[in-house]
């Protein structure tokens, strides 16, 4: 992976196929509202990684593609964990971003000015 410049850039850690602890329908509809209120906002984050079920959302048939992919033409990075994607048998399906190891996501926490977990 390319060295990602981010020693005062926000990372969004995303580990769920939405956005808190609830139903499927809401947990998906925060998370699309979050998406858009950072593009409408244009406060844009210099990297999201996706770990666990959260690699659902930078697969086929994500609800989010739309907003992730303008995210990534701002130039948000978009890395996606390998093992999560071979795990949840995704890795052929991915849409958006980058396939990166754990290696890929410490070194984009240590780059890091902040990181949000979502």
């Amino acid at each position: 992976m390319d060295a990602i410049p981010l020693s005062q850039g926000t990372v969004i850690m995303i580990n769920n196929d939405g956005m808190g602890v609830a139903e499927r329908e809401l947990r998906h509809l925060l998370i699309k509202t979050y998406l858009q209120l950072l593009i409408s906002n244009q406060t844009f984050p210099a990297a999201i990684c996706f770990y666990a079920a959260g690699v659902n959302l930078v697969a086929a048939d994500s609800h989010v593609l739309d907003e992730l992919r303008q995210l990534q033409d701002q130039g948000v990075y978009l890395i996606s964990c390998l093992t999560c994607l071979e795990y949840y048998g995704l890795t052929e399906e991915l849409q958006v971003g980058i396939i990166g190891g754990m290696s890929d996501i410490l070194e984009t926490h240590l780059r890091a000015s902040k990181i949000i977990t979502l």
